[in-house]
């Protein structure tokens, strides 16, 4: 992958890795489960377990990708704008942009 895109030609790439339905729905689940841990999280004041929000999509998400994409997560080459990613394919998704 070309390390000189854009992050809208990455969001481009980045949705050719999520074409099955239920990996985006998972992605979706995914990010359900990130708001309502860091929901909880400042519910009961337990300001460490912030450390770890970024990282309870993933188990949702990479399922998604090793049983129905066959294919690596774009986490595994740019974390940080995969993350981005994940949360424009969900406003996308909301706005109806982007089909489940």
């Amino acid at each position: 992958m070309n390390k000189d895109l854009t992050f809208k030609e990455y969001y481009e790439y980045y949705l050719t890795l999520h074409k099955d339905p239920r990996t985006r729905r998972l992605h979706i689940l995914g990010q359900a489960a990130t708001i309502v841990y860091v929901a909880g999280i400042i519910y009961t004041s337990l300001w460490p377990l912030l450390l770890a929000a970024p990282f309870v999509v993933y188990p949702f998400a990479w399922s998604g990708h090793f049983f129905f994409e066959k294919n690596t997560p774009a986490a595994f080459t740019r974390p940080i704008w995969a993350k981005a990613c994940d949360w424009v394919m969900l406003k996308d998704t909301i706005t109806g942009k982007i089909e489940l």
